[in-house]
C-alpha cells in the first residue's frame, strides 16, 4: 500500500447534514482550540484519561467531520487542589457552517489496561464548546482561558430526539459538580493559507503531518501554528492514452447495452427501438495529497485512436492497433505538484451519454447523463527525469478520491495475476518536469511519518470498511426490507431480490457512526462471578452486536415487567425483529463438587418460537485464566468437524429474522405476546458422553424493545438437572420454582451456569411504512360456492394463444414419436462441392411437399387425440366450474374453523350427502360447538339447530330447498407431528440457516370434499389446501426408562391461572382442563378431582428398543371443544437397557455387561453419569469388533442408600454417535453403623478442623483396610488405606472442611477390607454453628 493510500484511508471525513450542504456559504472560518487540563472531584488518582473532540450540528442532531483523540494523561492530585490531568494539546480545523447550532463536543474517556495487553475505555462525561455566536460569527476570542462544564454520560445523549438546544434548557443533562475542562478557543487566520491542503471539518493536531507542509522550525513541534508550504514542482503529462479491456469497442458496446436496459427498467417500459450513445469521453486529472484535491481537477476530452489515425498520417505499426485506445491530443500541466510521498496524481475516466433513435421517444436519458467508469492514482518519483508510466485502472466497489460510484470491473476468477493487473484497463503517459530539484526533504518527511505512525492513530467518525473490489456496483435492491444478518442466521423473511444494474447513481458518502467508547460490561441477572472474572469474560473478544445503523448495542438492564406496554410495540416503526442468541461461557456451580465430572465439550438443544429445533455444534470449554482447573466460567469455542478448535472469535451466535411480511395476518402481535409470556428452555449436553448435563430457562421478556432501536441483555442461567426416583409424580417447571413445595423422590441439583446475551435489533420493513401493525379485521370465514357462469372475470381473460403441443405433454410425445430423426449429411470433400450443391437444390424443390405431408399427418394425430380425450376434458372442466378452493394454515392442536356456502342449483329440493376423504377435516354437527367457534372467530352468520342427519355410514346429510343456500361448518384440526427425535445426540449436526416456512413443517396436503345428490351426482366440490405450520413448544420433559416397557407417569398441572395464555376472569371458578396427545398409541388423560383439588395428567407410553428416542407432544386445553391449546408440552422418552443392581452403600459391587458389536468395527468409550460411584473397565477408548462380543466390567460403590438411577452410555468417539445406553437401577441398603460420634465446628468458612478416631483390628492376623466416605467434599482422610496388626489399635486422621452455612450433616466413614467389603461403618454427626 502506497503512502497516498494510507493517508487517504486514514482521513475519511463524514459529511455534514444534507440540509447544511445545500445552504453552505463560500467562506470558511479557521479555529485553534487548546485543551489545557482537566480538573475535578470526579477524577481518580493515577487513572489515565483521554480527550476526544468531534463536531456536532445541534439543529439536525448530526455528528460530522472526524473524531480527534488526544494522548493519554494520568491524573495527579496535589492537596488541597483536586486531581488534575494536564493535556496542553492544540487542535486545528476550519468550517464554513457558520451557524449557532454548530459546536465542538469534548468527551472525557478513562482508559484501563486489560489482561491481554489491550485497553478498556469508559466514558466519564462530555461538554459542548460553541463555535459561533447568535450572529453566525465566531465566538468572541477576547477571553483567553475558559472553563467548560461537563455533563454526565456520553455524547450519544445528544442524539436523543428530546435533546433541546441550547443545552442549558435541557432537563435531561446533569452537570458534573466540581469538574471542568480548561480550554482556549480562537480563530486562526494563518490556517487559511493551507485551506487547499486541509479538508473542511477535519480536526488535526499540530503534531500531525499534513502532506505539503514543511516541519516546524527549531524546537517548535507545532507545524500548524505558522504553517510553511513546500515548494511546488511543475509536471507535464504527454502522450496520454487509455486502453480498456478487452477492447474499446467491446467495452463500450457492453456498457451501452447495460445502460439501455437500466433506462428501460427505471421507466418500466418495453424496448422501443431507441438506444444510448456516447456523446463524450472525459478524463479528470488532479493532484491529491491524500486529504483532498489541491486544486480542482482539470477536465480533458479523450477521442478514440481511430479518429486520430484517420485524421492524419500514421506509421504502419500504429495503424495495426488503431481504435483500441482513447488518446489525448494535448499535454497536461500540473503546477501544484509537491515532492511529498503522499501526493499523487488522480485520473478519473467518465462518459457522457445521450439518447439515440427517434427524437420524439417518451423514454430517454437526460441531456447530459454522466457516468464514471474507471479511476487511477499515480504516486510520482520526482527528479527521475522523463519516463513512461503505465497504471492499471480501478473500478467497482472501492472508495476513490472523487467520491462517486464507478462502473464494475470484469470478473477475474480464472485470470492470472498478470491478466488481472490490466484487465480493468490501463492509462499510459510520459511524465517530465522542468525542475532539477531533488527530494531534499523527503527523508525528513518520511522520518516524521514513521514517528507519527508509532503513535495511536486518530479514529474517524466513519467506519473504516472498504467494499469488496472487483464487483459491479449495484443499487441496494430490497434495502427497505428487513435485512438478513450474516453468519449463522435463521431467516423468517423473504430474500431481497437482486436487480441486475451495472451502474448506480451516486448517493453521497456512506453514513458513519460516532466513535463512542465501548459500553460497560454488566449483567442483567443475578451473577456469582467476581469482577475479575467478568473482566476476563469481557476481554475474550466475542463478536460485536450492531444495530441496523451498524452501531454497537450497549448492554442494558431488562425492563421492569410491570412497565411493559403492548402499544409501544405496535407503534414501533421498526417492525422487523432480528433476534440474536449469543452463548458466551459455561461455568461450574460452586455446589457441584460431588456429582459427576465436568464436561470437556458441550452442545445445546432448544427451540425458539415456531422455528425448527436447533442442535448446535460441539463447543469446547476453554479457561480464561491460563488453563486453571477451578474457574468460575469457561469460554465456549466451536469445535470443527476434524476435532480442531475454530480460530474465529469465541462463543456461538445464532440469529433469527422475524419479518412481518412473512408472518401470517396478525401473527406479529402473537409473537410479541410470546416474548412477553414465554421462556426459552435450553438443554445442555456433554459433547463426549452424550449425557444430559442439565437444563436452563431464560425469560424472553427482555427481548421486547418497547420503542427502542435495539436491546441487549446479559444473563447468567442456572443449569440444573432433575433426578426422579421410580414411580413418583412429576411436576411442571412452574411448580418447581424457588419456594414451592417439591414432591418426594425428586432431587434438583444445580450443575453449572450458562452465560448468554439476548439481543433484538429492529429493522424497517416494507409492509409497515410508518404504520403500526395490528390485527386485521375479522375476515370472512365463509367460503363461497363457485359460480360456473361467473368463473371468468367481467373484464375478460387475456392470454397468449399457444400450440396444442405446448399445452398437452401427451400430445407432444405422440407427435415427436411419429417424426423421423434428422440425419446429418457427411462432410463434403472439396472435389464434391458441385454435386453437393445440386443435391441441395433438389432437396429445396421437394422440401415443401414433405413438409405438407408431415403437417397433414400431424393434423390427423391431433384430431384423433382430441376425440379420445374430449369426454375426459369436458368432465374435468365441469368439475373445475363447481370446485371452490380454501387454504388452511394448520398448527398442531389448533382448530381451523370455516364455513362453506352450499347452494342448490336445481329448481327442486335435494338431500345432499357430504363426503370428506380425510379424517382431520370434519363437519361440525353439534350446534353448541358451532356456536362456540362462531364466538371465537366473531362470525355473524346464523346457527341452525338440528341441521344435519347422519346416515348409517355416519356421513352427514343436509336437506336443501330449490335454489336455497346454506352454510356448512367445517373444522380442520391435526394432532399428528413429526415423530423424529432431536438431531445431534449422535453426530452433533450443525445448526444451518433455517426459515420459518414449509421447511419446518410437513408437506402440503389436499383434501377433497364432495357434496352429492341422489345417484352420486356432485353439485359442488370443495378443495381444502392444508399448509402445516410449526408450533410453539412451551415446556420440554425428558424421561429415561427401560426399553420395551411401559412408562407410567403422573404430571401435576400447575394452577390454571399461572399458565401463559390462560383466560382471565373466567366465570364459574376454575375451568376444567383437557389434554390431547400427538401419538394415538399413547394413553394420555386428565381427571378433575373436584373443586379446589389439583389436576394431574396420566401418561402411559410404550418404550422402544435401546437407544431409541420417542418424541411426542401433549396439548393442554381449557375449553371442552379443544379450539386452541393454552400450552404445548414436548416429551422425549429415552429407551435404555435396564440393569438392576442390589448393593450396599460404601461397598464395591462388581458386575459385567455384554457388548455386541455392530456390522462395522468402532472405537468406543463408556461414559457414566456418576463416575465417583460407577467404575468401568476398560475406562478409556477401546475397539469394539464388528459383530463381536465383549465384556464391560462395572464396579458400583453408591454413596447413599435408597433407590436411584445411574446412566451409562457407550459412544463412538470418532463419529460421536450413541451405540448403546443402559439404565442402572440401584437398590442400595444402608450399612450397619457400629459407632456414632458428634462434633461441633464453626460455620462461615475458616481453616477447617483435624480430628482422630481409633479402630481396633478384630482379627488375630494383620489386615489391610481401605477408607471411603459418602461426603468427600466435607471429609478427607490423612491416609486412604492402612494396615494394622491383629488385635492392634490404629488411629485414623480426619480433616473436616469448613462449611459456608450453619446446620447439621451426617457423614459416614466406611472401613472396607482388601476385597472392598464393608467391615465397619462409623457415623459422625457434624454440627456447624
Amino acid at each position: 500500500m502506497s503512502e497516498w493510500e494510507r493517508s487517504f484511508q486514514r482521513n475519511v471525513v463524514l459529511p455534514p447534514h444534507c440540509q447544511r450542504r445545500r445552504t453552505r456559504r463560500p467562506g470558511s472560518t479557521a479555529f485553534r482550540c487548546v485543551l489545557k487540563y482537566l480538573e475535578g472531584a470526579a477524577l481518580t488518582q493515577g487513572a489515565e484519561y483521554q480527550l476526544r473532540l468531534s463536531l456536532f450540528d445541534a439543529t439536525y442532531h448530526h455528528f460530522f467531520g472526524r473524531t480527534w483523540r488526544s494522548s493519554r494523561r494520568a491524573a495527579r492530585a496535589a492537596p488541597p487542589r483536586p486531581a488534575r490531568a494536564a493535556f496542553n494539546e492544540t487542535v486545528y480545523f476550519h468550517t464554513s457552517l457558520n451557524h449557532p447550532g454548530i459546536a465542538a463536543v469534548v468527551e472525557v474517556v478513562a482508559t484501563a489496561g486489560k489482561g491481554d495487553g489491550g485497553s478498556q475505555h469508559l466514558s466519564c462525561g462530555f461538554g459542548l464548546i460553541p463555535l459561533f455566536g447568535n450572529g453566525s460569527e465566531a465566538t468572541d476570542p477576547a477571553a483567553e482561558d475558559r472553563a467548560l462544564k461537563l455533563y454526565h454520560g456520553t455524547p450519544r445523549a445528544l442524539l436523543h430526539p428530546r435533546f433541546q438546544d441550547p443545552v442549558e434548557k435541557n432537563k435531561y443533562l446533569t452537570v458534573m459538580e466540581k469538574s471542568h475542562l480548561q480550554y482556549a478557543l480562537k480563530t486562526h487566520q494563518p490556517l487559511e493559507t493551507i485551506f487547499h491542503l486541509l479538508p473542511e471539518n477535519l480536526l488535526v493536531s499540530g503534531l500531525q503531518t499534513i502532506p505539503g507542509l514543511l516541519p516546524a522550525h527549531g524546537d517548535a513541534s507545532d507545524c500548524l501554528q505558522k504553517p510553511r508550504l513546500m515548494k511546488p514542482v511543475t509536471c507535464y503529462l504527454e502522450r496520454l492514452s487509455v486502453r480498456l479491456y478487452p477492447s474499446l469497442e467491446e467495452f463500450e458496446e457492453e456498457l451501452l447495452d447495460l445502460l439501455n436496459s437500466d433506462r428501460l427498467l427505471q421507466a418500466n417500459a418495453a424496448p422501443d427501438g431507441d438506444g444510448v450513445a456516447v456523446r463524450e469521453r472525459r478524463l479528470h486529472v488532479g493532484v491529491h495529497n491524500g486529504l483532498r484535491f489541491v486544486q480542482a481537477p482539470q477536465v480533458a476530452v479523450l477521442v478514440p485512436e481511430a479518429e486520430v489515425v484517420r485524421g492524419g498520417s500514421a506509421s504502419p505499426s500504429r495503424c495495426r492497433g488503431a481504435g483500441q485506445a482513447l488518446v489525448l491530443r494535448s499535454r497536461i500541466q500540473l503546477s501544484e505538484m509537491v515532492p511529498h510521498p503522499a501526493f499523487g496524481v488522480c485520473f478519473q475516466l467518465e462518459y457522457v451519454f445521450c439518447s439515440s433513435g427517434r427524437a420524439g421517444g417518451k423514454v430517454g436519458l437526460s441531456t447530459a447523463d454522466i457516468r464514471s467508469v474507471r479511476w487511477a492514482v499515480w504516486s510520482p518519483v520526482l527528479g527521475a527525469g522523463e519516463a513512461e508510466v503505465v497504471l492499471p485502472l480501478r473500478g467497482g466497489a472501492c472508495r476513490g478520491p472523487c467520491q462517486t460510484l464507478v462502473y464494475r470491473t470484469p470478473t477475474s476468477g480464472r485470470s492470472s495475476r498478470q491478466v488481472r493487473h490490466v484487465e480493468s484497463g490501463t492509462v499510459q503517459f510520459y511524465v517530465s518536469t522542468d525542475s532539477e530539484e531533488h527530494l531534499v526533504t523527503a527523508a525528513e518527511i518520511l522520518r516524521k511519518d514513521k514517528d507519527e505512525s508509532e503513535k495511536p492513530p486518530t479514529p474517524s467518525l466513519t467506519p473504516r470498511r472498504r467494499p469488496a473490489a472487483g464487483a459491479a456496483l449495484r443499487p441496494a435492491a430490497g434495502a427497505h426490507r428487513c435485512r438478513g444478518a450474516a453468519g449463522r442466521q435463521v431467516m423468517l423473511g423473504r430474500p431481497s431480490p437482486g436487480s441486475r444494474a451495472p451502474i448506480a447513481r451516486p448517493t453521497g458518502v456512506p453514513r458513519g457512526r460516532f466513535c463512542a467508547v465501548h459500553p460497560r460490561f454488566s449483567v442483567s441477572s443475578r451473577t456469582l462471578l467476581s469482577r475479575a472474572s467478568l473482566a476476563r469474560l469481557h476481554a475474550a473478544g466475542f463478536p460485536e452486536i450492531l444495530d441496523h445503523n451498524q452501531e454497537p448495542v450497549e448492554i442494558s438492564e431488562p425492563v421492569d415487567p410491570a412497565s411493559f406496554s403492548p402499544r409501544l410495540e405496535e407503534a414501533d416503526p421498526l417492525q422487523g425483529n432480528e433476534i440474536i442468541l449469543q452463548f458466551l461461557a459455561f461455568g461450574r456451580d460452586a455446589q457441584d463438587g460431588v456429582e459427576g465430572t465436568w464436561p470437556r465439550t458441550i452442545f445445546l438443544t432448544f427451540q425458539f418460537y415456531r422455528f425448527p429445533p436447533v442442535t448446535t455444534p460441539r463447543l469446547q470449554l476453554v479457561s480464561t485464566d491460563g488453563g486453571l482447573a477451578a474457574v468460575p466460567a469457561q469460554l465456549l469455542v466451536r469445535v470443527n468437524k476434524d476435532g480442531t478448535l475454530d480460530t474465529g472469535p469465541p462463543g456461538l451466535q445464532l440469529k433469527y429474522m422475524v419479518d412481518p411480511a412473512f408472518l401470517r395476518p396478525g401473527e406479529q402481535r402473537w409473537f410479541v405476546r410470546y416474548l412477553a409470556e414465554h421462556s426459552l428452555q435450553i438443554d445442555v449436553w456433554d459433547g463426549d458422553s452424550l449425557l444430559l448435563v442439565g437444563s436452563a430457562a431464560v425469560k424472553l421478556e427482555p427481548l421486547l424493545r418497547q420503542g427502542r432501536a435495539a436491546v441487549r441483555t446479559h444473563h447468567e442461567l442456572e443449569v440444573a438437572t432433575t433426578e426422579y426416583e421410580p414411580d413418583v409424580t412429576v411436576m411442571g417447571r412452574e411448580a418447581l420454582r424457588h419456594g414451592a413445595l417439591r414432591p418426594l423422590g425428586v432431587r434438583v441439583a444445580v450443575r453449572g451456569r450458562l452465560h448468554l446475551c439476548l439481543a433484538n435489533i429492529g429493522h424497517p420493513c416494507e409492509e409497515t411504512p410508518g404504520q403500526p401493525p395490528s390485527l386485521p379485521p375479522p375476515r370472512s370465514r365463509v367460503v363461497p360456492a363457485p359460480d360456473g357462469a361467473g368463473s371468468i372475470p367481467a373484464g375478460g381473460r387475456v392470454s397468449r394463444a399457444r400450440r396444442l403441443a405446448e399445452v398437452d405433454g401427451e400430445l407432444a410425445a405422440a407427435l415427436c414419436g411419429r417424426r423421423p430423426e434428422a440425419r446429418l449429411a457427411p462432410p463434403a470433400v472439396p472435389g464434391e462441392a458441385t454435386a453437393a450443391r445440386r443435391r441441395k437444390l433438389r432437396r429445396m424443390l421437394s422440401g415443401w411437399q414433405e413438409q405438407r405431408a408431415r403437417h397433414l399427418r400431424d393434423l390427423q394425430i391431433i384430431d384423433a387425440y382430441r376425440e379420445r380425450v374430449k369426454g375426459e376434458s369436458i368432465s374435468r372442466m365441469l368439475s373445475q366450474a363447481i370446485t371452490a378452493t380454501h387454504t388452511v394454515h394448520a398448527v398442531l392442536g389448533t382448530a381451523e374453523f370455516f364455513e362453506f356456502a352450499l347452494k342448490n342449483p336445481y329448481g327442486v329440493q335435494h338431500t345432499v350427502t357430504i363426503e370428506v376423504d380425510h379424517p382431520e377435516l370434519s363437519v361440525i354437527l353439534d350446534p353448541r360447538e358451532w356456536r362456540h367457534f362462531k364466538e371465537l372467530t366473531k362470525s355473524v352468520t346464523p346457527v341452525e339447530e338440528e341441521m344435519f342427519h347422519l346416515r348409517d355410514d355416519l356421513r352427514p346429510q343436509v336437506y336443501l330447498r330449490p335454489k336455497e343456500t346454506v352454510r356448512i361448518p367445517f373444522k380442520y384440526q391435526t394432532f399428528s407431528a413429526d415423530p423424529a427425535g432431536p438431531a445431534g445426540l449422535g453426530a452433533g449436526a450443525d445448526a444451518a440457516t433455517r426459515s420459518l416456512g414449509k421447511s419446518g413443517a410437513g408437506q402440503t396436503k389436499h383434501i377433497q370434499v364432495s357434496f352429492q345428490v341422489s345417484g352420486g351426482k356432485p353439485i359442488a366440490l370443495l378443495r381444502v389446501k392444508v399448509e402445516p405450520q410449526p408450533h410453539v413448544v412451551d415446556q420440554t420433559f425428558r424421561f429415561y426408562h427401560p426399553e420395551l416397557t411401559f412408562l407410567k407417569k403422573t404430571i401435576r398441572l400447575p394452577p390454571w391461572h399461572t399458565l401463559p395464555g390462560a383466560p382471565v376472569g373466567m366465570p364459574g371458578g376454575e375451568p376444567e382442563m383437557f389434554v390431547r396427545c400427538s401419538d394415538p398409541d399413547i394413553i394420555c388423560e386428565t381427571k378433575n378431582m373436584g373443586p379446589g383439588e389439583p389436576q394431574d395428567i396420566f401418561l402411559k407410553v410404550a418404550g422402544g428398543p435401546s437407544p431409541q428416542i420417542k418424541k411426542f407432544f401433549v396439548a393442554i386445553y381449557t375449553d371442552a371443544w379443544l379450539a386452541a391449546p393454552i400450552q404445548i408440552w414436548q416429551f422425549y422418552l429415552h429407551s435404555l437397557q435396564r440393569l438392576d443392581v442390589s448393593c450396599t452403600a460404601g461397598q464395591l459391587s462388581r458386575l459385567s455387561l455384554l457388548l455386541r458389536g455392530t456390522p462395522a468395527p468402532r472405537r468406543v468409550q463408556a461414559f457414566t453419569s456418576h463416575p465417583q460411584e460407577l467404575e468401568v473397565d476398560p475406562d478409556g477408548t477401546f475397539l469394539l469388533p464388528a459383530n463381536g462380543i465383549q465384556d464391560l466390567y462395572l464396579g458400583v460403590r453408591p454413596r447413599r442408600a435408597g433407590s436411584r438411577f445411574i446412566y451409562l452410555n457407550l459412544v463412538d468417539v470418532e463419529s460421536h454417535q450413541l451405540v448403546s445406553s443402559w439404565l442402572l437401577c440401584l437398590s442400595c441398603r444402608q450399612p450397619l453403623i457400629s459407632k456414632a460420634f458428634e462434633i461441633s465446628l464453626p460455620a462461615g468458612g475458616g481453616r477447617g478442623c483435624n480430628k482422630r478416631i481409633t479402630y481396633t483390628n478384630p482379627y488375630p492376623s494383620p489386615r489391610l483396610y481401605f477408607l471411603c466416605t459418602n461426603r468427600p467434599d466435607l471429609l478427607q482422610f490423612k491416609e486412604d488405606s492402612f494396615e494394622v496388626a491383629g488385635g492392634e489399635v490404629y488411629t485414623i486422621g480426619l480433616r473436616f472442611a469448613p462449611s459456608q452455612g450453619a446446620g447439621e450433616e451426617e457423614i459416614l466413614i466406611h472401613i472396607n477390607d482388601h476385597e472392598d467389603k464393608n467391615e465397619e461403618t462409623f457415623c459422625v454427626k457434624v454440627i456447624y454453628q
